[in-house]
Parts: structure tokens; sequence; C-alpha cells
């Protein structure tokens, strides 16, 4: 029988199973899908943004921010950065220390699974988990008996590397969830995170029309802010800046977008003050002609000015459309949910959890790891590099 059994095998899963194995230990990886991590499979449309060089716990969100800090100290990009060149597999920086493959995903999964065959892993996919039970040992330890859909087995220790609630269509499910709380350990609320935000129709019509138009902003909601790409769709706002800041935003928060981060618009009206040109023709100048007539349409509807020469607004109108131009305020109704969204935020409660093992603090043998634990990394390659992290850092202790 193994001694340890891995639930999930996706990139916290393998990771743990090479490391554990590695040990001596003997590993058991359970999956209950046939197609082996399609998650690393779709990522970076398939080129695998499989870590950032910068990461640290401030990319990071949870309850319990200093949790991440453990684990992510132990194992870091470059950690992951030599097993690649151990396998010969080239990779090049794209932004922000964004690191992607060069020979695409599927070179990451053959990697780890060569790692963890190599290492003497054994698995067993697709098979379906149908219950867990803790079976008492002397001394106060315990064993955890599974029964599943090849038979049953029990093992010392047992982690759960299952993941999110993020796309269902690729096998997501609650399994982590559940069987933390069949344990007793609390999960923090859920919600869908790097996901495209929606608006009410009705709202959104005009800028409708823009899907497929980007614009580089800032976009903020409270403290947090992000400045790279948005776009625009049919039903509300998506790209990078808005992906990141989907994550902080709560239902009933407007966004605030600064549309014109490298100018100064109140400067910029007061040096062409005698321009005959329209507003949204002067705009046009700065920001994508289209949205410029909406944005401009929209104010007149909202009666805060009209589309007129610049030369004819009084000073106090410029200056609230300078000001509106650094914070457009727009609140969404909602967001696509998680068949949009990259990660679930929130999850199995930190607190419960030992920061540096992933072990249970009242379950001992029971860990849990990635995305199902409330640690949500920002767009750009984090998630994938907690992943790791996690699961190295229970690897070296199941």
């Amino acid at each position: 029988m193994p001694d340890v059994i891995i639930a999930g095998a996706g990139a916290a899963g393998m990771m743990c199973a090479i490391v554990a194995a590695r040990r001596g230990r003997a590993v058991l990886l359970l999956d209950h899908s046939r197609k082996l991590a399609e998650k690393i499979r779709i990522s970076g449309g398939g080129n695998c943004n499989f870590t950032n060089l910068h990461a640290k716990p401030e990319n990071y969100l949870s309850g319990n921010p200093h949790f991440c800090r453990s684990a992510l100290a132990r194992y870091t990009p470059q950690h992951f950065i030599a097993l690649l060149g151990k396998h010969g597999i080239g990779y090049h920086e794209k932004k922000s220390g964004q690191l992607f493959c060069d020979e695409g995903s599927e070179a990451i999964i053959a990697m780890l699974k060569s790692e963890c065959d190599a290492a003497g892993v054994r698995w067993c996919a697709p098979c379906e988990i149908l219950k867990i039970a803790s079976l008492p040992e002397r001394g106060g330890a315990k064993r955890f008996a599974l029964t599943t859909s090849h038979g049953a087995f029990d093992t010392q220790s047992l982690v759960i590397a299952t993941g999110g609630l993020s796309i269902p269509k690729m096998g997501a499910t609650p399994f982590g969830y559940k069987i933390a709380q069949q344990f007793g350990i609390p999960v923090t609320r859920l919600k869908p995170g790097l996901v495209p935000l929606s608006f009410h129709p009705d709202e959104w019509r005009g800028y409708a029309e823009l899907a497929g138009i980007s614009i580089e902003a800032v976009a903020s909601c409270g403290k947090p802010y992000f400045r790279d790409n948005l776009l625009f769709t049919h039903r509300g706002l998506s790209g990078p800046a808005i992906l990141q800041i989907s994550s902080y935003w709560e239902h009933g928060q407007p966004l605030h977008i600064n549309l014109l981060p490298d100018r100064d618009m109140r400067e910029t009206f007061a040096q062409q003050r005698g321009s005959r040109m329209l507003m949204s023709n002067f705009l046009a100048q700065y920001l994508p002609r289209r949205f410029a007539e909406i944005w401009c349409a929209q104010l007149e509807e909202d009666k805060l000015a009209g589309n007129k020469p610049l030369n004819q607004y009084a000073d106090k109108e410029l200056a609230a459309l300078a000001a509106k131009l650094h914070d457009w305020q727009i609140t969404p109704t909602g967001t696509l949910g998680y068949a949009k969204a990259e990660v679930t935020c929130g999850g199995v409660d930190t607190r419960a959890l030992s920061s540096k093992t992933l072990e249970c603090n009242e379950v001992p043998g029971l860990y849990f790891i990635g995305e199902v634990v409330d640690v949500t990394g920002q767009l750009g390659g984090f998630n994938f590099q907690w992943a790791w992290a996690s699961g190295h850092a229970a690897g070296e202790a199941a």
C-alpha cells in the first residue's frame, strides 16, 4: 500500500509526487480525468506561462497574506528553471518577469510526467474517489482509507491537489472543498478570479460596439491597481488589467479607470484652450476614435457636457472632463463566472494549515496544496509558482 496518495495530477500534484517519491516514499497519484494536466495544457495560449521571475508574497491574495511566504522562499522560480535546464527545455521572458516555454505546454507536462516516472510514482487515472475515511492507529496517528473506482487503498499521508472551480468544462469540481469540510477544516468564501467583468446590457449598449478595441489604462478598486491593456467585449471588459483587478473586485463596487495615465489632461486642455476641434476629435488624438465618440456621447446623455469645440467649454467643465478621464468610474454587474475564470479566489483556510508543510494542524497526515488553498496569484505565472512551491513543500513532508 502507498505511503502517500495524491488526489489530483495537475501542476501541484505532480510536483508533490516527484518530491515525495525522491525521498523514497511509495507514491500513488490519482486523477479523475483521462487527460493529464489540462490546465497546464491550455495555459499561456498553449505556451505555458510557467512562472514569474518576480514572484513574492505581495503577488498573492489570501485571507492570511503571509502564509505563502515560507513555501515560496523554499522553492523559487530559479528552482523550476533549473528543472527545465535538466530536460533541455528552452524558455523566454515576455514582459514583467513572465516566463513562457519555447516548446509549448506539452513539453512541461511531458517533463513532469517523466520526473514522476523516474522517481517511481505509480499512476491511477481515470480514477474516481468515492469515499475517504480516517482509521485510528496506535499512538494517536491515523491512516486514510480510500474507496475508489479502482478499488480500496489506504495510506499514511493524503494530499489533496484537486484544484478549484475555474473552467468546469476541463473537469473542475468542488471535491477538495468537500474533503476539507468532511474533516472539519474551514473553507473561505469562493469566487471566480482573473475573470472578465460584465455590465448591464442597457448601460453597456454603446460600448458593446467597441468589442475588440484595447486601451492601455490603470484599473483600480480600493488600494490595488494594475496598469495594462483593457479590452472591450460585447458584455463588458476583459484584458490583463481587468482580469487582475477582478480578483479584488466585490459586487457593488465601482471600478476606477485612468484612461490616460501618461498625460495630465488638465494641462493638455489648458495648452490647447483655443482649439476649435470637437471634444471627441480632440480626444481621438490620445484614445481610439470610436471610444472617444461613444464616451463623449455618454457624457452628453448624463448631462455632464456636450460634444462641442474645445474653446466653447468653461474652465470648470474642462476640469471635470480631465478628472473623469483620469478616474472613469463604472460599476460592473458581475463576472463571467467560473467558466471564464482562470482561478478560484478563496479556498481551504490557511489558518488551518502549516505554512511550512501544508499539513492540516488538526488532521495529521492530510495536506492541501495548489489552487484548492486560499492563496490566489495575480496574472502572469504566479499561480503556477504557487503550485510548484506548495507541491514541493508538501512533498518534502508527506
